[in-house]
């Protein structure tokens, strides 16, 4: 019987331990992925990578800790462990060499993470001025993220551009709610307050797209407010602010029909498919909300001006392209909850003459 029953324990234990080792491993190789763009742990830029030395050394202190307090803990419960009722372990109250070790080696632990890091602090939040600094300013929109460029007057949406090599300070507001802005690989989070003015800087060592989002929860499509910072090299950043600082181009000419009567040809112009378009933006509302340079002026949604310059769209959860442009214009809050641009019940007509004059927003 006793023998039964220890077998019995013994299989339990084995099962508790089997259990315990398949959740460690499901633990372990859920932290790995062959492709994780907003890994903070892999940075690329200078703050990112002040804020990752200073990270390192602290979780390794932080894990020999945790591996010294739980082994301690378990060898003392087990070594300790009451075997009668008579037996009573080695009492170590008044035991001051003791007391004052575990009290003075953490005190001077937390004393040296903490010099460390109020110097982390003190150089994140240093703003240098000068001719090669890129000022540029955030605005969090329910949902989506608006970029002002106040030294060359250009906006746009989503997609933050800057020069590599470059310290790029951000001044960070809001237009409704709070949000946060964060791209992990090349800065920490910072909250984006209305009515308080917050700043950040960023920079990347090298060209490439660096993915991010918002990181406070703001509402509906929270989720779908997601953005980008696109480095490029110094001069291929002055190009591309050039092309922004520049106004929409011309509507493509319109196609024409030729007939034929009494051998002479007439030609007879018709609207354009980019024309008609431009129409239907104009009369449908999408001027009183959305800026194109020279055309309308509207502030609730993104400056369309050089739509077509930008890769994503729509809080960039859609890439930008023809199809995609039709699915959002169908339904908009259909394709993102809670979106503040209606559905204006499009016909297919009408999108196909909106795209045509989107796709011409360069």
């Amino acid at each position: 019987m006793r023998s039964g029953t220890n077998g019995g324990g013994r299989s339990r234990r084995r099962s508790v331990f089997l259990m315990a080792g398949v959740a460690l491993v499901g633990l372990v190789l859920s932290a790995c992925a062959s492709h994780a763009p907003q890994d903070a742990l892999k940075p690329a830029g200078g703050d990112s990578r002040v804020t990752y030395h200073l990270f390192v050394p602290v979780f390794w202190i932080a894990a020999a800790v945790f591996v010294l307090v739980e082994g301690l803990v378990v060898y003392a419960a087990i070594r300790f462990r009451r075997r009668s009722d008579d037996e009573s372990p080695v009492q170590v109250h008044g035991n001051s060499r003791l007391e004052l070790g575990w009290t003075i080696l953490p005190a001077l632990l937390l004393l040296g993470i903490g010099v460390f890091t109020i110097k982390t602090v003190f150089s994140i939040n240093h703003y240098p001025k000068g001719p090669n600094v890129v000022n540029a300013t955030v605005i969090g929109h329910r949902w989506w993220w608006e970029f002002r460029y106040p030294d060359s007057g250009v906006v746009t949406a989503n997609q933050l551009y800057i020069p590599t090599g470059k310290e790029v300070v951000l001044t960070l507001e809001s237009d409704d709610v709070i949000h946060s802005f964060w791209p992990p690989k090349l800065a920490g989070k910072v909250d984006v307050v209305p009515g308080q003015k917050n700043r950040m800087k960023i920079s990347a060592d090298n060209p490439g797209t660096y993915f991010g989002q918002c990181a406070e929860y703001c509402g509906t499509s929270h989720a779908n407010m997601r953005l980008e910072v696109i480095a490029v090299t110094p001069t291929d950043f002055d190009t591309w602010i050039s092309q922004q600082k520049a106004g929409p181009a011309p509507l493509p000419a319109a196609p024409t029909t030729s007939t034929t009567a009494a051998g002479s040809t007439a030609t007879a112009a018709t609207t354009s498919p980019a024309a008609g378009g431009q129409a239907l933006f104009l009369s449908k509302g999408c001027a009183g909300c959305h800026t194109i340079s020279g055309i309308s002026a509207g502030a609730v949604g993104p400056n369309l001006t050089h739509l077509q310059s930008r890769t994503v769209f729509a809080g960039a959860i859609f890439d930008l392209n023809d199809q995609n442009l039709r699915r959002w214009l169908r339904d908009p809050p259909g394709e993102k909850p809670g979106s503040v641009m209606p559905n204006l019940n499009l016909s297919e007509d009408e999108i196909t003459q909106l795209i045509a004059y989107l796709d011409t927003l360069k």
